[in-house]
């Protein structure tokens, strides 16, 4: 039997999603949760990976026991119980063998938040930038990222993948209160992608890189073009989405995880 888990957490202190050799990972403990609470060793498999400090409002994993779950509200309320106070799952429930956490994806829908003054509700969940910026400059930037498709200039060094192209769905910058927010959405996403195209727009909502600059640096295809990575504290994962109709399965809390 194939298991889905929706789940979220706030990434702080964790070494991103996937299991490393290097420090404590979501993925590591939700195993270990797991592999507590139904007596017998879990692996499970994520829709993709969030580096070091990035948070998730939304998040898809599976994994698969070789019996069938009692999926009751009780169940979900033990492990919940279990894990520590920054992770959370909100359903688990029963897929077909062929649906697959990450390949069954079809976009990831990330936010990057920041505010000019440091809020004690809010430490580490976003990014203090003091500065002033022109966010009309930032969105014609942002603009130019439906152009093209690929995206090596904002993707770490040494990242083990077969090429760099993403087809990118929403990509804007929008103030609300005191929040300026970074929207994009995309079917895939390179490693560091996000933080670096968020460092580089903020260089041209200051004034110190032009429009035409940033298109240079896309078409550059190097990332030592490309400004520096903003931190990690103000990512978050807001959506995955998989195709309508994917989950046709009954779940714990009788809902469709969201967005289907």
């Amino acid at each position: 039997m194939r298991y889905f888990i929706q789940l979220s957490y706030r990434g702080t202190a964790y070494n991103g999603w996937q299991i490393q050799p290097n420090g404590i990972t979501v993925q590591e403990v939700l195993e270990q949760k797991l592999s507590t609470l139904l007596r017998e060793p879990i692996s499970i498999i994520g829709s993709g990976r969030t580096d070091t400090g990035v948070h998730a409002e939304q998040q898809f994993a599976h994994f698969e026991i070789d019996r069938s779950l009692e999926l009751t509200d009780g169940f979900l309320h033990a492990l919940n119980c279990i894990l520590p106070p920054d992770i959370a799952v909100q359903t688990i429930f029963p897929v077909e063998p062929r649906v697959h956490a990450r390949f069954s994806a079809v976009s990831r829908y990330y936010q990057y938040r920041i505010r000019k003054q440091k809020s004690p509700f809010l430490d580490m969940l976003l990014y203090v930038f003091r500065h002033e910026l022109d966010v009309d400059r930032m969105n014609e930037a942002a603009a130019l990222l439906f152009k093209y498709d690929d995206f090596e200039s904002f993707s770490k060094v040494r990242t083990k993948v077969s090429h760099f192209r993403c087809d990118i769905h929403r990509a804007e910058w929008v103030m609300e209160g005191n929040q300026l927010t970074f929207h994009i959405k995309a079917n895939r996403f390179l490693y560091g992608m996000v933080r670096t195209l968020v460092g580089t727009m903020l260089e041209v909502g200051q004034g110190r890189m032009t429009v035409a600059e940033f298109e240079q640096i896309i078409l550059a295809k190097d990332r030592t073009s490309a400004g520096r990575s903003a931190p990690a504290s103000g990512l978050f994962l807001v959506e995955v989405a998989y195709p309508p109709g994917l989950f046709t399965k009954k779940m714990t809390n009788n809902e469709q995880p969201t967005p289907n």
